[in-house]
């Protein structure tokens, strides 16, 4: 059956029987027919909404445009210039709540697959010869800044500096640049190759990267302005605290937070084990709690450790879900099983103080809660075991205080988000500005990205006296 233009262009996946049993990319990318029949579902809009949903303000009418058009040269310059991250956001952003939600033509129709695009965009301009990607610059400006934490924020606040001509370096805590990208999205959302081309680009912009430099310990915030003459800090530390329970047998063996599941098995390259160092415990069933995209990155990742059965428990109902819609269809294509309206209130072991199961009790809706989700009710006598060898905790993270204990003129909310001016970016203290997770609490990769974007013309604007533009006196037009 031809496809109509008022449907959108699916995007090619590799089989669930296959790929739940690897590591190597789900979606394997629009082909150029693709592209350009999805750019043609465009309305051409007066008035581009899209640009409105995109934290980072894609010029998105116009990328797609010169999609159309057949000019991909001019497409990756555009999503270039806006987004040093284009490649990542295409795969992992929640388009379908933020720019395409907005498309007009999402008012009948399907919207148009502004990411499925993005994402082409960027990989064919990762394929071509250095001079399409984009030249090296030098930096020429004397105001250094120092960037705390290769995460989205302060990867794309890096960009965006240098771009303006200021010499950047991004202080990294572990062995490898990316953060989060890195360490907590499995590479069958996000190769790390995709994520080593965009760090290389800004490589290429002049922004220096030091790795296994944990400020706060390694170096101070005092250090780093009196000693190393930076002019400009900005804390893109994210929110790398995880948050349990607090229900009997969190210290088992077999239970993990998310973040520490992810980080074996990403950044440590535990499903290598032994030819890699670090080893991680799975056995035949896993049980992760929580229903948000790290939530399915984990139960996706230990199917491919090789379980017999991945479950995922939830207090509430699939339609609370936080998940992306794709995520989820992805994890039941796979195998993944869900214990919806379930609580866990115990997790059991044995004497050797390991896990065998999971005690839980079902759960009905109430009236709407503070977070506008409907409360889940424990119903009582309900309670059953779900035998298990291993549970992941993924009910959400904080911001690490410890560069905020060894500082303490930067102040804080009371769950330890930084305090920062909404208009720049700036802490309490001078010169020092932060955004992303460190301040919002977890979100999203894009939002954390346009937090980077904003707080980079904030610092400029702070150091040269004067916003950047067409009619600006700091040198940038």
């Amino acid at each position: 059956m031809p496809v109509k233009r008022t449907d959108k262009t699916a995007m090619p996946e590799r089989h669930a029987d296959t790929r739940a049993h690897d590591f190597e990319e789900v979606n394997e990318g629009y082909c150029l027919s693709h592209a350009q029949f999805e750019a043609e579902r465009c309305l051409r809009c007066q008035d581009p909404v899209c640009i409105e949903g995109c934290p980072v303000r894609i010029p998105i009418d116009e990328f797609i445009h010169k999609i159309a058009a057949r000019d991909l040269a001019g497409a990756a310059q555009i999503l270039r210039e806006a987004n040093p991250l284009s490649a990542i956001c295409g795969r992992v952003c929640p388009q379908e709540v933020q720019c395409e939600l907005k498309c007009h033509m999402g008012n009948r129709f399907r919207p148009v697959a502004i990411g499925h695009l993005e994402r082409f965009v960027s990989d064919w301009a990762r394929e071509q010869p250095i001079t399409v990607q984009g030249e090296f610059t030098t930096p020429w400006r004397k105001e250094k800044v120092a960037i705390v934490g290769s995460g989205p924020s302060g990867l794309v606040c890096a960009g965006e500096l240098a771009r303006l001509g200021h010499p950047v370096t991004v202080y990294e805590a572990l062995h490898a640049p990316g953060g989060v990208l890195r360490y907590g999205i499995p590479e069958f959302r996000l190769p790390n190759d995709v994520l080593d081309s965009e760090i290389d680009s800004l490589r290429s912009l002049g922004v220096v990267f030091e790795n296994n430099i944990i400020i706060g310990r390694t170096l101070t915030l005092d250090q780093l302005f009196d000693e190393m003459g930076y002019s400009a800090v900005y804390v893109g530390t994210g929110a790398g605290l995880p948050k349990f329970l607090k229900i009997p047998g969190e210290s088992l063996n077999g239970v993990y937070s998310a973040n520490e599941f992810l980080t074996r098995i990403n950044l440590m390259h535990a499903a290598s084990f032994p030819r890699a160092d670090t080893p991680i415990h799975v056995g035949k069933r896993v049980a992760v709690i929580g229903s948000g995209n790290t939530a399915m990155d984990c139960v996706r990742s230990a199917l491919r450790m090789g379980i017999e059965e991945g479950l995922v428990v939830y207090r509430r109902s699939e339609n609370e879900m936080t998940a992306r819609i794709e995520e989820y269809h992805h994890a039941i294509e796979e195998g993944v099983k869900y214990h919806w309206l379930t609580n866990p209130i115990e997790i059991l072991g044995n004497e050797d103080g390991w896990v065998t199961g999971l005690k839980c009790v079902k759960m009905e809706l109430g009236e709407p809660d503070d977070s506008g989700r409907a409360r889940p009710i424990p119903i009582e006598g309900s309670e059953f075991v779900i035998p298990l060898d291993t549970v992941v905790l993924s009910i959400g993270t904080s911001p690490n205080p410890l560069l905020t204990r060894t500082n303490k003129d930067i102040k804080t909310t009371e769950w330890g988000g930084l305090v920062v001016d909404h208009t720049t970016a700036e802490t309490s203290r001078r010169h020092v500005y932060a955004g992303g997770d460190a301040v919002t609490g977890a979100a999203t990769v894009i939002l954390a990205a346009g937090a980077g974007k904003r707080a980079a013309h904030g610092i400029h604007e702070d150091l040269c006296g004067s916003p950047c533009g067409a009619n600006s006196e700091c040198g940038c037009a």
